[in-house]
């Protein structure tokens, strides 16, 4: 049932070579809790997308695929749907079911990459929205007694790109099954700027969710590269959040500088204004480098190693800090 020493590169979106001392997939609970037993000794390593991930070395011990699939309707009223889905369906697949039968508060979060039970481990979003306004509770295996718990909103602790599994639970449980309530009635969020620019620029004045949808699939298209073409994973950096003290200073130098408010003390700044004033945007380094339009990508040009890719993260939040005294902060986990 355990596959050895098995290349990891078709499993991620960075395409960056990584061996897995052992792997195995698993695509439903039962699977699950028979591989979690036999691996008992073995550190264990869970793979969903492989699409916010950089892997800079072999991994030891075992590595999971989750391939949970399924999309039902598990209740269902007037106003709204609540659907169950297997942890492995890929998440712009969702989005295009929920669309489909016309299922409102997933179309801003189209053609992200990654599967679903990889979506509440660090609260995805996009476009003015994240997964946890529409998120109601999903169920997950616990590593250490191979039982099922199932965790309520509140016990996700959501937060700017994290959750609960991500900190105090992080290695201890394994997603299986996620829960969205969403609308049956249309309810849109096109107070993004970009959405409503790419809307008016096609003379919608009124969209239907399909066309709210095409709208971000195009946005992201424009600025985003494709991991099936250039090895990436995304978005790498957080936006950092910095008290207004930090945020005037910057003004100084840059009174253009975009930012968010957050609260009476607090402003998000865009971490890809800050690499791109940096000058990082489209720098290559070696076999990687910045996105040439997203300052925010880092990407893979061919043979990059993850340690290449690290690097230069590393070398661009150095670079950040010194110019405007902020920190960032990866978004992608780091193995």
């Amino acid at each position: 049932m355990f596959r050895k020493h098995v290349n990891l590169k078709p499993y991620t979106t960075f395409g960056i070579d990584s061996y897995a001392e052992l792997f195995a997939t698993f695509s439903d609970v039962k699977t699950l809790q028979s591989l979690v037993d036999q691996s008992a000794g073995n550190q264990l390593t869970i793979l969903g997308g492989g699409s916010n991930l950089l892997l800079t070395k072999d991994i030891q011990g075992l590595v999971l695929k989750n391939e949970i699939l399924g999309v039902e309707v598990a209740e269902e009223t007037t106003e709204t749907v609540l659907l169950k889905v297997g942890g492995g369906v890929v998440w712009h697949d969702l989005v295009m079911f929920s669309i489909e039968n016309q299922y409102y508060g997933l179309e801003n979060l189209s053609l992200i990459p990654g599967s679903v039970g990889a979506s509440p481990m660090q609260n995805i979003g996009a476009y003015g929205v994240e997964i946890k306004d529409c998120f109601e509770k999903l169920e997950a295996l616990e590593i250490a007694t191979k039982e099922i718990h199932t965790f309520s909103h509140e016990a996700c602790e959501f937060g700017y790109r994290e959750s609960v599994f991500k900190r105090k639970l992080k290695g201890k449980f394994i997603i299986t099954h996620v829960y969205f309530r969403l609308q049956k009635h249309a309810v849109l969020n096109t107070s993004y700027g970009a959405i409503n620019a790419e809307l008016a620029s096609k003379g919608i004045t009124i969209p239907s969710i399909k066309e709210v949808s095409d709208a971000v699939i195009s946005i992201r298209k424009s600025k985003l590269p494709d991991p099936k073409e250039l090895g990436n994973a995304g978005s790498f950096f957080k936006n950092p959040v910095v008290s207004n003290p930090v945020y005037e200073n910057i003004k100084i130098s840059y009174p253009d500088v975009p930012s968010y408010t957050i609260s009476s003390n607090h402003v998000k700044i865009p971490a890809g204004w800050l690499i791109e004033t940096a000058g990082w945007k489209g720098k290559k380094v070696g076999n990687c480098g910045v996105h040439t339009k997203q300052a925010l990508v880092l990407v893979n040009y061919g043979g990059a190693t993850g340690k290449e890719v690290f690097e230069l993260s590393q070398a661009i939040i150095d670079d950040v800090y010194t110019k405007f005294s902020i920190e960032l902060e990866r978004e992608v986990n780091i193995l």
